[in-house]
């Protein structure tokens, strides 16, 4: 499997912005369906937002529509994830996944059993 090291999460105060970043090590993703992932304190990672390796289209979770957008360069092998707005339930460790098992973004978003790299913590205060 694909993974990955983020980076650039942070402290910062509710409507601040941040802008994480995801290397993939080993692979070359540029026909993976990739996506960030949030893990809340006692629970699996859930989906935030995906984008497709084929036609770039991308999918949100609703609480970050609006606020989130998922780009990539596949050059660099790195997916970022651009964040504003940001409100403390935006709180936990993000992830990065790929796959090409996938047959659309909403399912890569709600898709499981991925192997997570180190994360990187976002918090949000109020």
């Amino acid at each position: 499997q694909v993974t990955f090291v983020e980076s650039g999460g942070g402290s910062v105060q509710s409507g601040g912005s941040l802008r994480l970043s995801c290397v993939a090590s080993m692979y070359t993703i540029d026909q993976y369906t990739v996506g960030w992932f949030r893990r809340d304190p006692g629970k699996e990672p859930e989906g935030v937002s995906c984008m497709s390796g084929s036609d770039d289209s991308t999918y949100y979770e609703d609480s970050v529509k609006g606020r989130f957008t998922i780009s990539r360069d596949n050059a660099k092998n790195t997916v970022y994830l651009e964040m504003i707005s940001l409100k403390p339930e935006d709180t936990g460790v993000y992830y990065c996944a790929a796959t090409r098992r996938v047959p659309n973004v909403h399912s890569m978003c709600r898709a499981s059993g991925f192997s997570w790299g180190p994360g990187t913590q976002v918090t949000v205060s109020l």
